[in-house]
This record gives structure tokens, sequence and C-alpha cells, in this order.
């Protein structure tokens, strides 16, 4: 039977560079939930579908297929059966996956997607749902979160480190609002599932945090 980390939290707690080392350290599938839901954005725009057209999202949706593999140690997200790596960080693909992700219809598309991928292969997923909604009988879940202080530092920090300008005060302010939108949203809510073990990497390295995930991984699984 296939094995499943979950790993949910706020945006800015550090859940896709955790997931993608415990992945490695483990050799399961890191399954990136955001790409998935780009792919999906780009099957309607190549079906030439509106993004403000909610009954041909609808409709289209059901007939993608997506997956995501490796491929010489790299993952590569399957539209199709076609490698769409390179395609999925155009500004396009972004606005209509930013208005096709909150569509109820592409959501259970997706979640099924992502549990049928997990019944086939040993996986670590992380996002708002994956313990609640995703993959709700996983042995393994986590609720990875940080003060809205330290994520927004950390953001600033990122941000600076590349060389554009960045203002704390907003970030912050940013964050706590994205907070408030995850967990008030009418589907999926971004919640703590009953059974998860709450980490608060605040004061913790990512070393540290990847450490701890492993050894509740080994105890669970």
């Amino acid at each position: 039977m296939a094995k499943s980390i979950a790993i949910d939290g706020p945006a800015g707690a550090g859940k896709s560079t955790i997931a993608k080392l415990v992945a490695k350290e483990l050799g399961y599938i890191y399954v990136d939930t955001g790409a998935m839901y780009r792919a999906m954005a780009l099957f309607l725009i190549r079906n030439r579908i509106d993004r403000d057209d909610t009954g041909a999202i609808e409709a289209a949706c059901e007939d993608a297929d997506i997956s995501i593999a490796y491929e010489n140690g790299t993952q590569v997200v399957l539209l199709m059966g076609e490698n769409v790596n390179d395609l999925l960080r155009t500004e396009e693909v972004g606005n209509m996956a930013s208005a096709s992700s909150v569509n109820a219809r592409v959501r259970s598309k997706l979640v099924a997607l992502q549990q049928k991928l997990a019944q086939n292969e040993n996986v670590v997923m992380d996002g708002r749902d994956i313990g609640t909604v995703v993959l709700p009988d996983s042995r393994c879940k986590i609720y990875l979160t940080a003060s809205v202080d330290v994520r927004a530092k950390r953001r600033y920090d990122e941000l600076t480190a590349k060389g554009s300008a960045a203002d704390l005060d907003k970030i912050k302010a940013d964050i706590a609002e994205r907070d408030e939108r995850d967990m008030n949203r009418a589907n999926s809510p971004l919640r703590q599932a009953e059974d998860a073990v709450l980490i608060d990497c605040s004061e913790m390295s990512i070393e540290e945090v990847k450490n701890e995930i492993l050894r509740l991984a080994k105890e669970k699984l």
C-alpha cells in the first residue's frame, strides 16, 4: 500500500521547501499541487475556454488528464502525457489558474487526480487542504505554521536577496489578509486536521523542521 505525508499550513510557512526535502530524503514523489492547477489552466487555454465562462470551465476540466512523474531526478508535470514544465510559469497561465482554481468542479477534478497519484505512489503533498480533503486517510499529517511576523520577514529577505524592492509592513498585511481568506473560504478552507501534528517553525531552521517530519514519518508510517 502506498504511503503518504500530508503537509498543510498558511502561506509562507515553508511547506514546499520542506516537502521537497522530505520527499527527496525518503525517495517519495513530491506532488506540487499548485503546478497541477497551472497545468489545468494551460489545458483550458489550449481549449480556448474563456476564464469568465464558469460553465465552459466546468465542462472542459473533466477531460483533462494531469499527473506528476520524475524524469532524471526532476519533477515533471504531465498534461495529456506531455511534459509541460516549461509552459506553466507564463502570466497567461497564472491568470487562468487564479480564475479557474476557485471553481468547485476544477478543485474536485484535481483532488481526484491527486488521490489517484497517492494510491499508486509514495507521496509528499503540501497545500491548504491536503490532510482534510485530499488525503484524509493519510497516517502522517503535519500542520506547519509560523507567526505572521516570521513569515513576512522570510518573504522580505527572499525578495531583497533577489534585488527586488520590498515593503515589510505591506508583506505582513498581505499575509494576514491571505490567512483570513484561506481560513474562511467556503470551499476547502485552511484548517488543521484533527489528527495532524502541529509544528510551529518560527524558531526552527529548515534542517530542524525536515528532521522532525522525518522522525514523525518513521514513527507513523
